[in-house]
C-alpha cells in the first residue's frame, strides 16, 4: 500500500475531477466515510476525530459536492461508485470499510453490488436499498422545476425540517445552523443535478442476500427521510447483519448523536477483529 499523505482537505485526480479529502490516523484496513446529500465530507469530523486514535479514516467530498467541484458531468449513482473504486485505487486501497450515511449508503450499496471485492466490511446509516417510486420520483422531478423557476431557498429549508429530530431545533440549534449552511453552500445546479442522480438511482434490494461480509446498520428511530422500516427490511436480507436503532434523532443520526453513533461504530469494529496497525486480528 501507498504511503499516502496524511491530513485534511488533500486532493487527488480521479476519474478526470479533483477529489478532495481527509485522511488521518493509522491502519491497514482504511474506514471510508461517504456523506448524504446535499452536505460534505465535513459531516463526518465528530466519527474522524474519534476514531482516528485507533484507525486509518477517510472521508471525502463526493463528486460535485464540498470542493470537488464539476460542473460538466451528468452525476449519477453509478458513477459516484466508480469514482469510490478509482479514489480507492489512486491511494492504492485494495480493500476498504465503507460507511456511507443516505446517498452514501446508496453509492455503498451500488459500489459493492459491482465490485465487491473490493470491501472488507459495511456500515450502512440511514438509507435504504429501494428505488425510487414512479410518485416519489415526479417529487423529485417537481422539485427541481420548482428550484428553476424559484431558486434554490424553499427546498432547502424544507430539507433542513425533515432531516432533523424536532427537538434539535430546540436543543441544538448550533448543529442545525452549521449543516443549514453546508446546504445552501451547495450551487443551484448541484442540488437539481443531486436530486436527479437520486431519482435515477437502480434498487439494490435484489442482491442484498449476496453481501458475506460484516455489516452494521444504524438508523435514527425517527428518520422521516429512510424511515426505520427500510432499515429493518435491509437487516433481514442481509445475512448476520446488525442493526442498531438511535432514539432522539432523525435521518443524520451521526450528528445528533455522536456519541452513541461513535459507540456503535466502535463495537462493530472490534467485533469483526479490526484493529489498527495490523489488518485483522487472528483470534
Amino acid at each position: 500500500m501507498k504511503t499516502a499523505n496524511k491530513g485534511f482537505n488533500l486532493t487527488i485526480p480521479v476519474n478526470n475531477f479533483e477529489l478532495y479529502y481527509d485522511d488521518i490516523g493509522e491502519g491497514n484496513v482504511p474506514i471510508i466515510f461517504l456523506h448524504g446529500f446535499p452536505f460534505d465530507k465535513s459531516m463526518w469530523q465528530g466519527q474522524l476525530d474519534f476514531l482516528k486514535s485507533s484507525y486509518r479514516v477517510i472521508a471525502c467530498d463526493i463528486r460535485g459536492f464540498g470542493k470537488s467541484t464539476d460542473e460538466e458531468s451528468h452525476l449519477s449513482i453509478d458513477l459516484f461508485a466508480e469514482d469510490l473504486i478509482a479514489f480507492m485505487d489512486e491511494l492504492e486501497i485494495e480493500k476498504a470499510i465503507i460507511c456511507g450515511l443516505s446517498m452514501g449508503g446508496y453509492i455503498t450499496l451500488n459500489a459493492h453490488q459491482r465490485f465487491s471485492d473490493r470491501f472488507e466490511a459495511l456500515i450502512l446509516a440511514d438509507t435504504q436499498c429501494i428505488a425510487d417510486t414512479p410518485e416519489v420520483k415526479e417529487k423529485r422531478y417537481d422539485a427541481i422545476s420548482e428550484i428553476e423557476v424559484n431558486g434554490v431557498a424553499n427546498f432547502n429549508e424544507g430539507f433542513i425540517k425533515k432531516v432533523f429530530h424536532k427537538d434539535s431545533f430546540t436543543n441544538k440549534k448550533e448543529l442545525v445552523e452549521e449543516l443549514r449552511s453546508v446546504v445552501f453552500s451547495n450551487p443551484e445546479h448541484l442540488i437539481q443535478r443531486g436530486l436527479a442522480a437520486i431519482a435515477e438511482r437502480s434498487e439494490t434490494c435484489s442482491t442484498l442476500d449476496k453481501i458475506t461480509i460484516p455489516t452494521l446498520i444504524i438508523c435514527g428511530k425517527e428518520d422521516s427521510v429512510t424511515p426505520l422500516a427500510q432499515s429493518e427490511a435491509m437487516k433481514k436480507a442481509i445475512s448476520g447483519a446488525t442493526l442498531k436503532v438511535i432514539e432522539n434523532a432523525g435521518h443524520v443520526s451521526n450528528l445528533e448523536q455522536a456519541d452513541e453513533f461513535n459507540k456503535h461504530l466502535s463495537d462493530f469494529l472490534k467485533a469483526i477483529n479490526i484493529i489498527g496497525d495490523g489488518g485483522f486480528k487472528v483470534d
